[in-house]
């Protein structure tokens, strides 16, 4: 019943409906440019443009004393630029490492950020009101203009990235053949980091300058889990941005008083836990699976090569053995590991607890011995 009156809610009520649209949006436009910042391990970048950008939307309004939010973002947009300039500055032209050199500009930028943000709220002018809202962001200020904005700029990030797929997949692949094949890398490079800019920007309004890396970091790594391809990790990360601003946008107005953008970052981090749990391949728990499976496999040949040294000794291969003799020698659970040697059918039980090999046991004991034997003979010859 609930559910059914929050979607009655939606078809009536405009400011849903724009919070919705705006969180759809966003969650779309970061996750597909996300997916090319983790990839190029530039994670941090998204945190450090993000907070680069509060000094642009401060000096903004002091200098045009208006809250046009696309003046406001204007600033915000040549701020982040400017950051992201200084960055690739400081990595090419200094000792620096890359991670200093994003630690330097987020605290550097925003620092002085929440300096003209000091200045402003001092200033006599009843216009001062909310900038500080770019800080933690307020999607419910959203308004249909500002949704108009974020989806020209998120048409315009999709054509590029149609236009620009070949050439944005080898920079973030290989960025040595690309330029070896006459790429103009640099071009590209610093391409790609103005549409990250311009996806910050646009979620400004929505999640604000703390959470915006979240926004284009937890979608891409949380698609990573799933795939090796880089045009399907781009459509998962774009699906889990925009689930998680759709359903951020739908429960923050069923809970009053509860922010828009923070709920999407928990249903972000829902989605990042899930895939680093069950992701098939990278997942941990599949990663826990195949150990087990492997610490098994390892128990039971080991033992099985054990039950074979037992019967070259004795004039019949089948010579049951006392399972104290095979624990003195054998490592692990090893009455779990005679238990599955039982079940394959490679080893039997006698009455007096004793254990020996079996026909087809002994057959593959001959086997795996011998592939260890070529095995250790391939590494000596080479």
């Amino acid at each position: 019943m609930l559910l059914l009156n929050t979607i009655a809610e939606f078809f009536q009520n405009y400011t849903i409906q724009i919070v919705f649209t705006g969180s759809l949006i966003l969650g779309i436009t970061a996750g597909c440019l996300g997916t090319f910042a983790v990839l190029r391990q530039q994670s941090l970048l998204g945190d450090a443009i993000a907070h680069a950008t509060l000094p642009g939307v401060c000096l903004a309004f002091l200098i045009t004393q208006t809250k046009n939010p696309f003046v406001l973002l204007l600033g915000a947009g040549i701020s982040g630029w400017i950051a992201s300039l200084f960055l690739k500055l400081i990595v090419e032209n200094t000792k620096l490492k890359k991670d200093a050199a994003l630690g330097i500009i987020l605290s550097v930028f925003f620092g002085l950020g929440l300096l003209l943000i000091t200045i402003v709220q001092k200033l006599p002018t009843a216009t001062k009101a909310g900038l500080d809202k770019f800080i933690f962001g307020n999607a419910a200020t959203l308004l249909k203009q500002d949704v108009m904005m974020m989806s020209a700029f998120s048409i315009f990030i999709f054509l590029v990235l149609i236009v620009f797929w070949k050439e944005f997949k080898i920079l973030v692949f290989d960025r040595d053949y690309a330029a070896s094949q006459g790429m103009p890398v640099h071009f590209f490079d610093v391409f790609l980091t103005t549409l990250i800019v311009i996806a910050i920007v646009i979620g400004l309004q929505t999640v604000g300058v703390v959470l915006m890396s979240a926004m284009l970091v937890a979608p891409a790594a949380a698609a990573r889990q799933w795939t090796d391809r880089l045009g399907v990790m781009l459509f998962l990360s774009a699906l889990f941005g925009a689930i998680s601003g759709t359903f951020g946008a739908i429960t923050s107005s069923m809970v009053s008083n509860l922010p828009t953008g923070p709920t999407i970052v928990i249903f972000l981090s829902i989605f990042v836990l899930v895939s680093l749990v069950f992701a098939p391949n990278r997942g941990l728990l599949w990663d826990w699976i195949r150990s087990y499976r492997n610490r098994k496999t390892i128990l039971t040949t080991t033992m099985l090569q054990n039950l074979l040294l037992f019967s070259e000794i004795q004039t019949d291969p089948f010579h049951p053995h006392d399972i104290s003799a095979l624990k003195a020698i054998g490592r692990g659970a090893i009455d779990k590991t005679m238990k599955e040697l039982s079940r394959k059918g490679w080893a039997q039980q006698f009455e007096d607890k004793r254990w020996a090999l079996t026909p087809k046991g002994l057959d593959k004991a001959r086997k795996l011995t011998k592939e260890y034997e070529e095995t250790i003979s391939g590494f000596s010859s080479a």
